[in-house]
């Protein structure tokens, strides 16, 4: 384990016209042992959008988060339900040992894995695995101070995609009538993370005999100036198009404002998906085969309405 990091810092000066460099010495101390060092922290996120290599190590890239406690490792593969869910670990998925800054895991379904491990700031490790060409960053946070907003809204792909459908609870009286309003059911797939499918099928139906009526593209985009906000956009393949403002309000509800028509829709998730060890129900392996977590590059667009 590196114990020690150069941080080089910039310090530009406004004043005179005058900068200067800085480097700062960030020391860590070398008697805590690796094992002491995961065990610090209850999570520890996997910031997937940092992931350099051209290998790939299943368990990690399925999981929000991974823990380490006396032998036992733990992850949360979902997003829902996160923070609930094996008392905010998630769920046992094998064992794992320490041994001179390294870090060796028995996944039950992936096997052995042996990660060389760096500690790069105070709550931060770089963990590679040499033999698969794949180095992925691990960010620390206890369970009383995690950022669920982040994961949500850093993820929000694979959110959309822990249930079978999103049902249409409400609409706003206001606003203006649209196409639409007569969308009673979304789906949104692991199918390249784009596929979207929309049903007119009435309130109540059984999710497993949903009709599908209409199926697309979306994207999801940055908003310039928020983190709690995205942009949904449903290009249909009929050639329409709706634009959303999208928030998450819960783990099981996310409310969609259209843009044209200024009509606020909340939708509730229907048919939670648990992803395990890797495993599925037998009834959403199709569906849900191969489902791993993807680097996500968004553009950003500026909000056009100002409620």
């Amino acid at each position: 384990m590196k114990a020690i990091k150069l941080l080089l810092i910039l310090v530009i000066s406004g004043s005179m016209l005058s900068s200067c460099s800085v480097i700062i010495d960030d020391i860590y101390d070398d008697s805590i042992s690796l094992e002491e060092l995961l065990n610090s922290y209850d999570l520890w996120y996997v910031d997937y959008h940092r992931t350099n290599g051209t290998g790939d190590v299943p368990f990690v890239s399925k999981a929000f988060t991974l823990s380490f406690l006396n032998g036992n490792m733990y992850a949360n593969n979902n997003i829902a339900d996160i923070g609930r869910t094996g008392n905010g670990l998630g769920i046992i998925v094998g064992s794992y040992d320490t041994y001179s800054g390294f870090l060796e895991t028995y996944h039950d379904i992936d096997g052995r894995h042996v990660f060389d491990v760096s500690q790069i700031s105070g709550n931060e490790i770089r963990i590679h695995d040499s033999f698969h060409n794949v180095t992925y960053y691990l960010v620390g946070y206890q369970r009383n101070n995690f950022d669920y907003d982040m994961l949500f809204y850093e993820n929000i792909e694979y959110f959309l995609q822990e249930y079978v459908a999103w049902e249409r609870i409400s609409i706003s009286a206001t606003g203006t009538p649209g196409a639409f309003d007569d969308e009673n059911y979304l789906q949104f797939t692991p199918e390249n993370n784009t596929t979207f499918y929309s049903s007119h099928d009435p309130f109540g139906t059984n999710i497993d005999t949903i009709l599908w009526d209409f199926v697309g593209s979306y994207q999801v985009y940055d908003v310039q100036g928020y983190q709690d906000l995205k942009i949904l956009t449903l290009n249909y393949d009929s050639g329409d198009t709706e634009e959303f403002e999208l928030s998450v309000i819960n783990d099981q509800r996310v409310r969609l404002f259209n843009v044209a028509t200024e009509t606020t829709y909340d939708f509730a998730g229907r048919g939670f998906i648990q992803f395990l060890k890797g495993e599925t129900k037998a009834s959403d392996l199709v569906r849900n085969s191969g489902r791993k977590r993807t680097k996500v590059k968004r553009e950003i667009k500026i909000r056009k309405y100002l409620k």
